[in-house]
């Protein structure tokens, strides 16, 4: 896991050069949070089969499907129980709010930053779609499968797979943002759907962007494009 430093970011809508934002993105508003740690990659088949005991991923029997990341995992099989992950490994999922920080690493734009040599890259960030294959496991580039966690290049913080691969499960319950700023939200008390961020292996570019979020995730919802990180306190 790396150090998420705390810190002060502006949160929401981030549209790329191809495709504006939803109104769930807006408005943008000011959130304040402390330091935590964030998995450097999307947890993986090998991690949950290691605590689970079993394997529920579509994605499996491949050579390096241990190292692709688990999907077919509801937030209740993860966060919510006594023989929830979460549970057995005293870690916990990230906020949105701690989510889309990590993911912009100090950017602005609607996709995080990338390093190829010292003089090649987007060392501020991107909103350019044609770029997104360096960072991201996406409908042009994936074949309609997961691949192996830390194939493409990492965000400002060392962090792989912010965009792309598994949709990945935040803590939140969804609901509407404020314009007012706020420290350390932890999204509305109750709620029918829980939040996830960062697109998976076969959405569209605009599923990768920093600010967007699927906002229909029933708790108890198994697909293959859902996965997670984990986050713990310091």
């Amino acid at each position: 896991m790396l150090l998420v430093p705390g810190g002060t970011f502006t949160m929401g809508c981030s549209a790329s050069t191809q495709y504006g934002c939803y109104p769930s993105e807006s408005p943008t508003h000011q959130v304040t949070l402390g330091a935590f740690y964030i998995g450097r990659y999307e947890v993986t088949q090998a991690q949950w089969t290691a605590r689970m005991g079993s394997n529920p991923s579509l994605f499996s029997g491949y050579s390096d499907s241990p190292s692709r990341p688990v999907e077919q995992v509801s937030w209740n099989m993860i966060a919510s129980g006594s023989t929830s992950f979460m549970s057995l490994t005293g870690l916990r999922l990230p906020t949105e709010a701690e989510w889309e920080y990590a993911y912009r690493a100090g950017t602005t734009t609607a996709f995080h930053s990338y390093v190829l040599s010292p003089t090649e890259g987007q060392p501020n960030g991107f909103n350019d779609d044609k770029l997104l294959g360096n960072i991201a496991w996406f409908n042009s580039n994936s074949q309609s499968q997961t691949h192996a966690v830390g194939g493409k290049l990492a965000n400002g913080l060392g962090l792989h797979d912010m965009s792309g691969n598994v949709w990945e499960w935040c803590q939140d319950w969804y609901g509407p943002y404020s314009s007012g700023s706020v420290t350390n939200p932890t999204g509305p008390a109750t709620g029918s759907t829980r939040l996830l961020r960062g697109g998976g292996s076969g959405g569209s570019s605009y599923h990768c962007r920093a600010s967007m979020r699927y906002t229909d995730g029933s708790p108890d919802g198994i697909y293959a494009a859902f996965g997670f990180r984990a986050a713990r306190n310091p």
